[in-house]
């Protein structure tokens, strides 16, 4: 099994940067689609973006097109989430998640491994 380890969170003001990292232990990532998944308290996990085994595919949710960027290093065992021109809304727990499929999802159901999260807070 594996397991997801994120890191890179913290406090930031608005229009700020983060870039938040995800090291995977306990097998590779290589065949494995991964994503980026945000929670704020009271409300749904909701998706972020993800990508595909080798990066040539990736999609974004609406409110971050354009500010963040999704990568990996298989190499390293490592996904990426560059987040620039961080606003207040996206003050969450940032989760890391993987699952071993072909297809790229999008849904928290999909995802059948994932990391315990790091906190972004983007103050006003």
């Amino acid at each position: 099994q594996v397991n997801l380890i994120e890191s890179g969170g913290g406090f930031v003001q608005a229009g700020g940067s983060l870039k938040l990292s995800c090291v995977a232990s306990g097998g590779t990532i290589s065949t494995t689609v991964m994503g980026w998944f945000r929670q704020a308290p009271g409300k749904e996990r909701k998706f972020v973006a993800a990508i595909s085994w080798t990066g040539g595919t990736t999609y974004y949710a609406d409110s971050v097109k354009g500010r963040f960027t999704i990568s990996r290093d298989n190499a390293k065992n490592r996904v990426y989430l560059r987040m620039n021109s961080l606003k207040p809304e996206d003050t969450g727990v940032y989760y890391c998640a993987g699952r071993r499929t072909t297809r790229v999802v999008t849904t928290p159901q999909e995802y059948d491994t994932w990391g315990q999260g790091t906190q972004v807070t983007v103050s006003s």
